[in-house]
């Protein structure tokens, strides 16, 4: 029975290769498994195997089961300290560059983005920078695009926000429409949001910042390496790399081609090699 379950895994993975170009055969086994279950239990299948002709006839379908495997959990200023930190040790060097470039991957609905925004306007910076920000999952980045989250969201995020040491008014940062907070046009224009496959796709401009968190965790360590790479390929001499709180370079291909700005908050910079 185990076996039989292991092989319409594989064969789901290859069909959605196949399919729609998306690779998931380096994620996590586990990770994968379960958002496949999870998936047949909201469908009443009784097996993974019967998924396989659903999303291959109908896009809409996969789309769902897309956004299963994307990682769409995230919030304004999550992990304050980390935002702490890149205020206090990152951008007073990021302020000898007469401009930056500044990738969010695996921005899922944007919250993240937005706060980088934010945090930039705090510093007078916003001006002279260019955030990217790209997922695989379209629905994700439709939502970010348009800057528009639950107004019950603003209490927890306010508190994220002066966690960070914030120095202005939170709510001056967005207005409420019926019963939403819409974030204000001048972040909303600072961030181009795009689809970008870390799998598979490769450089597409030269980064100052990359901030990548809470993603590596679902890739095996065959994929982590890939992605790293590309980012180190990314990043200027001295760039700076924002990982998750529970990720770290250490015994990664790329650890040499970087040195400790933050331990505990996960913060490197790319040496001058």
């Amino acid at each position: 029975m185990q076996q039989a379950e292991e092989i319409a895994i594989d064969l789901l993975i290859e069909a959605i290769r196949r399919k729609y170009g998306y690779d998931f055969k380096h994620y996590q086994r586990s990770t994968i498994k379960n958002r496949f279950e999870k998936y047949r239990n909201q469908l009443g299948l009784s097996s993974i195997s019967e998924i396989i002709p659903v999303i291959l006839r109908d896009r809409e379908r996969f789309e769902e089961l897309l956004l299963e495997l994307s990682v769409t959990v995230t919030e304004m200023f999550r992990d304050s300290e980390s935002h702490e930190v890149i205020r206090r040790k990152v951008i007073p060097q990021l302020k000898t560059y007469p401009y930056i470039n500044a990738w969010h991957a695996g921005c899922a609905t944007g919250e993240e983005a937005y706060s980088m925004a934010i945090l930039l306007k705090e510093e007078a910076m916003l001006h002279r920078t260019q955030i990217y920000a790209t997922d695989i999952n379209d629905r994700s980045l439709g939502i970010a695009q348009k800057g528009i989250y639950p107004l019950h969201e603003m209490k927890r995020n306010t508190a994220n926000y002066n966690r960070t040491g914030g120095e202005g008014t939170f709510t001056d940062y967005y207005h409420v429409r019926y019963k939403s907070a819409k974030m204000n046009q001048e972040f909303i224009d600072s961030i181009t949001f795009s689809r970008h496959n870390l799998v598979t796709d490769g450089v597409f401009a030269e980064m100052q910042l990359i901030v990548c968190k809470n993603v590596l965790i679902y890739f095996d360590r065959h994929l982590q390496n890939r992605v790293l790479k590309l980012f180190a390929d990314s990043l200027c001499h001295n760039g700076f790399l924002c990982l998750g709180n529970t990720e770290s370079l250490e015994f990664l291909e790329v650890h040499s081609q970087f040195e400790f700005v933050d331990d505990a908050a996960h913060i490197y910079r790319k040496k001058i090699i």
